[in-house]
This record gives C-alpha cells, sequence and structure tokens, in this order.
C-alpha cells in the first residue's frame, strides 16, 4: 500500500499517532519549573508529573528533568474550546547549596529540617526566622548569605542536640527544633 504525504498525514492524524519526543533537559543556575515550563511550551504540571516531583519549587543545579513534549495527551477528535491559561507562578530560582562537612545519617536529618522548616529555599522567612532552617534572625548576625546559614545551623545543632539526627528528633516529637 502506497501513501502520498497528504495520505500519510491524514493516516497519523487519524491514527493518533504523535511523532514528539520528550527532552531531558539539565537544571542550571536561575532556572525554575515554571522557567522551563514556559521555555519548552508546556506546563508545571506535565514536569512535576513527568519527574515525580513533591515540591515544584524545588529543583537542583544540574539535576535532570525530563521535559514532556507537548503532544503527550491522548488526542481527540474534537478540538475543545479555547480557554484561558492560568498564570504561571513565579518561582524562587535554584540556589547552589554551599559545601557543608555533614554527611550520612546526619546529611539526610539535615535535609530532612530544610525541607519542613523551608521548603529548602534559603530565602525563606517567616516573621523573625529566616532561610533554610529558619534560624532566629538574631543567630545570623544580618548576614543571610546561604554560606552563614549553614555555618550558623551547624553551630546551633551541635551546641543543642549534638547532632542533625539528634535535631530531627526532637523535631519529631516537638514540630520544632
Amino acid at each position: 500500500m502506497f501513501l502520498t504525504g497528504t495520505g500519510l498525514v491524514a493516516a497519523m492524524i487519524s491514527t493518533g499517532v504523535v511523532a514528539n519526543a520528550d527532552s531531558i533537559i539539565t537544571v542550571h543556575q536561575g532556572d525554575t519549573v515554571s522557567k522551563l515550563a514556559k521555555e519548552n511550551n508546556t506546563t508545571i504540571e506535565a514536569i512535576v508529573n513527568a519527574n515525580k516531583l513533591t515540591n515544584a519549587n524545588l529543583i537542583f543545579v544540574n539535576q535532570k528533568l525530563t521535559i514532556p513534549s507537548t503532544n503527550t495527551q491522548a488526542p481527540v477528535q474534537k478540538q475543545a474550546p479555547v480557554q484561558q491559561a492560568a498564570p504561571v507562578q513565579k518561582q524562587a530560582p535554584v540556589q547552589q547549596a554551599p559545601a557543608t562537612n555533614v554527611s550520612g545519617s546526619n546529611a539526610a536529618a539535615k535535609q530532612w529540617i530544610a525541607s519542613r522548616e523551608s521548603g529548602n529555599n534559603y530565602n525563606a522567612r517567616n516573621g523573625q526566622f529566616i532561610g533554610m532552617y529558619q534560624l532566629s534572625a538574631s543567630y545570623l548576625g544580618g548576614d543571610y548569605s546561604p554560606a552563614n546559614q549553614e555555618r550558623v545551623a551547624n553551630q546551633y545543632v551541635q551546641s543543642r542536640y549534638g547532632s542533625w539526627v539528634g535535631a530531627q528528633q526532637f523535631w519529631q516529637s516537638h514540630g520544632w527544633y
């Protein structure tokens, strides 16, 4: 059976064959899920679903993300009316974490606390509490840089709980550390 170019296109449309493929990108400094969605003509939800992200505001420099093609939805025979798209939420840029001397179970506990305190955001603020570990502004002494937040958090946890594992155990029983 021989199909002309027009016949082939018609056959593809009628059978629902889609020729687009997903792409994989590497996250760079300043990237956000909303920025990547806009640049790749897709949605935040599509990227979150394709990568099984639990937090659309949490991606990391050098992380590999699958960007779904715009035609991954099941084909429809009748065109639905065009609807206004919801505005894209602006997200804080991705920040590279400073090097830390915490490893193993303490590193996992530290990550667990940062996730719950701020969603791993060095710019998070909640009243007098600032940064990734939601430390009091007085502890940080006016220096809210990621490096100072890491240093002060490590000192605070070591002096109060002895380790990040101890801080996590306290957080789990009290809802704060």
